[in-house]
């Protein structure tokens, strides 16, 4: 989309082949959380991830793609710009399981395991002797134990209230089979985990006054075990998220954050100027894929009425950006965050553009620059926050 505009540029856009193989690199090093999902078919693996990114379940299964034998990787909010990983382990009781394989694949890629177990299965061999192999292999790697289907034990009844899980001991106020389930469950993988965390993540339709119970214990067990460089993109994403009610804009954002994400990283390259094609590069691919959302084409004289009141801006911030890394260390932090922000101020303002169009408004240059201005001024406290958490 960005041919006409490729004019206002001093530098060499790159190509679709440079531009991918620019991006993979950028992931290798990008702050890009990675969970290893350990659990049978029916755990609550899904549900896990469903939870923690707001993706539906159709789009989760539709997403997985074969990483090793026994394993698949799925990518949100899509493999282009990922925010988060999830690698999932498949057929977990149902075939003999090797771990060494996926050991091998996933050693210096994964940062925590998630196993997720049903809180009243306790035929969990399959689970328990791979899981030694896996600890064994990586002492120093944080395990978290997620408990699941706690209603199994009270079935026709509501989640206990208040919480009673707020501390480390099983209170005496759990219905009897629960706790005694709880307590083997705890015994049964001493020493394989770090943190054992309840939680019973429910469909809306199932009934129950809270479907997320326990979901914020468990965010917060994720978010601590993660190393801070890595937190940002999850809190980013979880604050953003919360007072968003249109689905095109559910479904936009991800995109927005993981693309400013991936031009942050590529900002953060010590060189003056080097990164500015990638980063445009970058910020192109996002204005597509927002146009594809929205169901909105990208035609020459949508792309001008867009590309007048925030190109000429954009590509003159950037290229003062990059006199920044003349400024050693704090210049290169300073970079990153302005590639993230400005990257983000475009993608929010491009998205509230084709909402705009889509509704049959015509939106005028005035009205885009300020939506573009105050994306931009929210967008860098949203990351000076994160980013000192």
């Amino acid at each position: 989309m960005f041919r006409r505009l490729k004019r206002w540029l001093p530098f060499r856009s790159p190509s679709d082949e440079d531009y991918r193989r620019e991006r993979d690199r950028l992931l290798d090093r990008a702050p890009l959380p990675v969970f290893w999902l350990f659990g049978k078919t029916g755990s609550g693996k899904t549900s896990i991830v469903k939870y923690l990114t707001g993706a539906e379940r159709a789009e989760i299964g539709g997403g997985y793609r074969p990483q090793t034998q026994c394993s698949q990787q799925y990518d949100f909010p899509s493999a282009d710009a990922p925010l988060v990983r999830f690698l999932d382990t498949r057929g977990l009781g149902e075939t003999r399981y090797d771990p060494a394989e996926d050991i091998q694949q996933f050693a210096s890629s994964a940062h925590v395991v998630i196993v997720t177990v049903r809180a009243m299965d306790h035929a969990l061999a399959e689970i328990v002797e791979p899981l030694r192999a896996i600890r064994k292999a990586a002492p120093l790697r944080p395990v978290l134990l997620a408990l699941t289907c706690l209603h199994e034990a009270y079935p026709g009844q509501q989640h206990p209230q208040p919480d009673p899980f707020g501390s480390s001991s099983l209170p005496d106020s759990l219905p009897p089979d629960l706790q005694r389930s709880l307590a083997a469950q705890q015994e049964r993988f001493a020493g394989l985990v770090d943190s054992v965390v309840p939680v019973d993540l429910t469909r809306p339709e199932d009934g129950f006054d809270e479907p997320e119970f326990g979901g914020d214990r468990l965010k917060t067990a994720l978010l601590a075990m993660l190393p801070a460089a890595f937190r940002q993109t999850l809190l980013t994403l979880h604050d953003s998220m919360k007072s968003l009610k249109d689905l095109n804009d559910r479904r936009a954002l991800p995109h927005v954050i993981g693309h400013s994400m991936l031009a942050a990283s590529a900002a953060a390259v010590p060189l003056p100027w080097v990164d500015i094609p990638v980063v445009t590069a970058i910020q192109s691919h996002l204005v597509y894929r927002l146009a594809g959302i929205y169901g909105q084409p990208l035609d020459v004289r949508m792309l001008l009425e867009m590309a007048g009141p925030i190109g000429g801006r954009l590509l003159a911030r950037q290229v003062v950006r990059g006199t920044l890394k003349f400024i050693p260390v704090l210049g290169v932090a300073a970079n990153a965050a302005l590639a993230y922000a400005y990257t983000y101020g475009l993608g929010k303002a491009c998205g509230w553009y084709f909402g705009q169009v889509r509704q049959g408004n015509a939106p005028s240059a005035q009205d885009l620059e300020r939506v573009w201005h105050d994306q931009l001024t929210q967008a860098a406290q949203a990351w000076k926050k994160h980013r000192s958490a």
